[in-house]
């Protein structure tokens, strides 16, 4: 405070300083007697002093206070913490594990925090519940609802796990970093979300969605300098909307039996084609040697009519008569049959057979002319 500003109990003095002279130090405009203050300075500390002080014994205590001011400088940063020295507030520094030094308080002062400890922030939700009871979750709509690709709404919990990596950078080069770091997460989030459609997202492409999340949410707080580590994204939940949660279920149920009838379908069309296709192969091998057999079959009754053609050129009386005979043998060559010469005799008289009648014994016609008899088909006299 400027000394012009003091003003005394009267007004005899004018201004005073703070020692309670005016601006001159005394009388008469001289200069303020430094012996004399520093005298009355020394008289005001032994009064504070129990009696029997002596100088020496006030410079030996004096001496105790400065050392043990001296050794509060030292410090210890644990195995999991940086310790980050600030020198009248400005950052200065970075220890490591194990016993170190500043300079007193006020000088400079040092922050430990830890950085191998996994911390974790919930986007979407919070946990609620007292000490006693079961955590229970609480959606916060306006973090977890989020634009699909295909112009879909997707509710969508998280939490994202980091770890401190550089304690100075943490500290100071952004104002909140935990805020810092849940608003990046939502909107790398909501970025990689409205890349992707929402099928994917709600069954089997969760995992890649994670990865890009935290691939995006490092590279952004790298470039805020923000000095942490990005370990893991975890998805807790990823569904539609409660209002449509319901319907959804149902077009995912019909999808899936769509998908089982298409399955019986091809498992049926997969059996039932080969088996059409064999039988198909057979009937084509079974015409194709029937119609080999027919031509070979053709050709050889023409090869034959042929030949038989060429001899009846050749000789036609005697190629009839053989043909003849050849046609009456196919014809008569199993019947019993008796056979009479014209030129023999007339007067053949033909009788029944009747001992051939009787079981056991060939049957046959037995035809005579005359006294003479012919040989029946049986063999018999």
């Amino acid at each position: 405070m400027p000394w012009n500003n003091q003003t005394g109990g009267n007004n005899s003095g004018g201004n005073r300083g703070p020692w309670g002279r005016g601006p001159s130090g005394g009388g008469g405009g001289k200069p303020p007697d430094l012996p004399e203050l520093f005298r009355r300075g020394q008289d005001r500390f032994r009064k504070m002093w129990p009696s029997g002080f002596t100088q020496g014994s006030i410079a030996i205590v004096a001496l105790g206070l400065a050392i043990v001011w001296l050794l509060s400088g030292i410090y210890f940063v644990g195995a999991d913490e940086q310790g980050v020295v600030l020198r009248f507030g400005k950052f200065v520094a970075r220890t490591s594990p194990g016993m170190n030094y500043h300079l007193p308080y006020p000088i400079e002062t040092v922050l430990t925090p830890k950085v191998t400890r996994e911390n974790q922030i919930n986007i979407g939700y919070r946990v609620t519940g007292d000490a006693n009871e079961e955590n229970q979750t609480e959606d916060l709509a306006q973090e977890s609802l989020m634009l699909t690709g295909d112009e879909n709404i997707v509710d969508v919990n998280f939490t994202v796990f980091w770890v401190i990596k550089d304690a100075g950078a943490f500290l100071f080069n952004v104002d909140d970093p935990l805020q810092a770091i849940k608003a990046v997460a939502e909107s790398a989030m909501r970025e990689v979300v409205g890349r992707n459609q929402i099928e994917p997202i709600l069954t089997q492409d969760r995992e890649p969605v994670q990865v890009q999340v935290r691939e995006l949410m490092q590279k952004t707080l790298d470039e805020y300098g923000a000095g942490v580590t990005i370990t893991r994204v975890q998805m807790q939940k990823a569904d539609p909307p409660m209002q449509v949660l319901d319907a959804y279920r149902d077009v995912q149920a019909a999808r899936a039996d769509q998908e089982r009838m298409r399955n019986e379908a091809e498992a049926y069309a997969n059996k039932i084609i080969p088996e059409a296709r064999g039988r198909a192969a057979k009937i084509v091998q079974d015409a194709e040697a029937y119609r080999q057999q027919s031509i070979a079959e053709a050709s050889g009754e023409a090869k034959r009519f042929i030949s038989v053609y060429e001899e009846y050129r050749k000789a036609p009386e005697i190629t009839r008569k053989r043909m003849y005979l050849e046609t009456m043998s196919g014809l008569l060559g199993e019947m019993n049959k008796v056979i009479i010469d014209d030129s023999v005799g007339h007067g053949v008289v033909p009788y029944l057979p009747l001992p051939g009648l009787q079981p056991g014994k060939p049957s046959g016609v037995t035809v005579t002319e005359g006294p003479q008899s012919a040989r029946s088909a049986g063999g018999g006299q």
